[in-house]
């Protein structure tokens, strides 16, 4: 690692009511990649904020390449050489990627746009970073993955000398996760400085050399990646130790009813022949690799997607699902991994998103019932310990694990039975995915079953009564917790279905 060429310090920033950063400090080397940790609400997003302009700090100095700035706005850092790639991809999905790569920069010859000299400026950035992307293929017809390093290519056209990387994992499949870092450890040759956001425990331990937690609004402390144990960062942002123990037994009994029964679902080339039980009080896992077929089959029995042939019972009775109105009124809530997109509605209210699902039984005449909606959102609030000031705080104001929390108050709200939890801790800190686990578990003991799908082989591990696995829209395997070891999962999930 190299000289410092970024330094924040003393940086306080206060928003009404909320005291966002107290005096953090964080520094960048050239050729390194520093991590960024702390959970939801912490104050990650916020610092990096203050240091693109987009938000002007209350007090405290950044000093860049040996001087001291404040940048106004996002193009003046950019212009600058201090670059965010987003989690949210802003690339324009009808434009070539060298259109997108140069966007608002175009090079012109005399009055029109030269796209022949904005294509070899793209595959000359593609050459620098070793990817293989025809800069006129149109953007929208790219993989995530491809999208993203396009946003990366487009960071170093702005000759970057710092890469804030935020969350740039969470949409990307494993092989493309190892092309990222492949780049990532090019540019840390190139002496750039880069700041990596995530909540990736796994990653953070491949991929940095030093790991900066905040807590609160605060600076925790700096350690160095490969003197640190995972369990040394976790506590550092949670002040408190979180143990991720695998379950070793399952919780439900054997005589348990069933409460879900789907036999030979197919719905498309993603779901092909899939059946399985569902018992009351159990929390069933499906594992498998991306693109395996387990948000597809959720789908269908949800009525999302229509099904092309097989059977779903609830409680012993067969139930026709074409849509999510037959699923809910079937008794099964669907917990989408996408939760801003179909889960809640981010600006309206926690009294408004709780209710949603049972409207009519909140409505006095033509008019909701206000009241009534308040008191039994504020009772969710207080079951689910949600963090807000109040039920009429906008959803969007919350951090991800709280807004989790509200997509599960609206479906707890309609007394649903049987939850789908669709990746329930994609995006959400350690700390905010221990509280979530402890409600699962809570409701299960309850008598709710739940279907948890997810990507993280310890959360799998951790939550499952038993576990079934997908390859390629296919069940290749059912396993109870006792019997099971991740190679035994892995196994099945990339089995040959030829």
């Amino acid at each position: 690692m190299g000289e410092v060429i970024l330094e924040m310090k003393d940086i306080d920033k206060s928003f009404p009511g909320v005291h966002a950063l107290d005096h953090v400090c964080f520094n960048v080397r050239r050729g390194e990649v520093h991590a960024l940790m702390g959970e939801n609400g912490a104050g990650k997003s916020t610092l990096m904020k203050v240091l693109t302009g987009i938000y002007t700090k209350d007090s405290g100095t950044i000093i860049y390449e040996g001087k001291e700035i404040e940048f106004h706005g996002t193009r003046e850092a950019q212009d600058a050489g201090v670059v965010i790639v987003h989690q949210e991809l802003n690339m324009v999905g009808h434009l070539t990627v060298a259109q997108n790569i140069f966007i608002g920069r175009e090079f012109k010859k005399g009055f029109s746009i030269d796209d022949k000299k904005m294509n070899e400026e793209a595959a000359k950035l593609f050459k620098r970073l070793n990817i293989d992307i025809d800069p006129t293929a149109t953007m929208s017809d790219l993989t995530v993955g491809k999208q993203q390093m396009c946003e990366i290519a487009k960071a170093i056209s702005h000759d970057a000398k710092v890469i804030i990387f935020d969350e740039p994992s969470a949409a990307l499949t494993e092989t493309e996760i190892e092309d990222l870092f492949k780049i990532i450890r090019d540019l840390r040759e190139q002496q750039l400085g880069i700041v990596y956001i995530s909540h990736r425990m796994d990653e953070i331990k491949v991929i940095t050399d030093r790991v900066t937690v905040m807590r609160d609004g605060c600076y925790v402390g700096t350690l160095i990646t490969e003197d640190s144990t995972k369990e040394d960062i976790v506590s550092m942002m949670v002040g408190r130790v979180i143990y991720e123990e695998p379950k070793t037994k399952s919780m439900v009994p054997d005589d348990a009813p069933v409460v879900l029964k789907v036999d030979h679902l197919c719905a498309g080339k993603m779901v092909q022949d899939v059946s399985f039980e569902l018992r009351k009080g159990e929390i069933l896992g499906f594992a498998g690799l991306m693109g395996a077929g387990r948000t597809e089959t959720a789908r269908a029995i949800f009525g999302a997607d229509p099904k092309e042939s097989g059977d779903i019972y609830v409680n012993g009775k067969l139930v026709e699902i074409n849509s999510p109105e037959d699923a809910v009124k079937a008794g099964i809530g669907y917990l989408s991994e996408d939760r801003k997109r179909f889960g809640i509605v981010v600006q309206k209210t926690i009294s408004e998103n709780t209710t949603m699902a049972d409207l009519p039984n909140y409505m006095k005449g033509i008019f909701i019932d206000k009241k009534k909606e308040k008191k039994v959102a504020k009772e969710f609030v207080d079951s689910l310990a949600t963090k807000t000031p109040s039920v009429d705080q906008l959803v969007v104001n919350l951090s991800g694990g709280n807004q989790q929390k509200v997509v599960i108050a609206k479906w707890l709200c309609k007394n649903s039975d049987i939850l789908i939890f669709d990746e329930p801790t994609r995006g959400i800190d350690v700390g905010a995915k221990n509280e979530i686990y402890k409600l699962m578990n809570k409701l299960a003991s309850e008598g709710k079953s739940i279907i948890m799908i997810s990507s993280e082989m310890t959360e799998i591990l951790r939550m499952s009564d038993r576990i079934v696995v997908m390859c390629e829209g296919h069940k290749t395997g059912e396993l109870r917790i006792e019997e099971t070891k991740q190679e035994l999962i892995m196994n099945l999930a990339t089995r040959d279905i030829g």
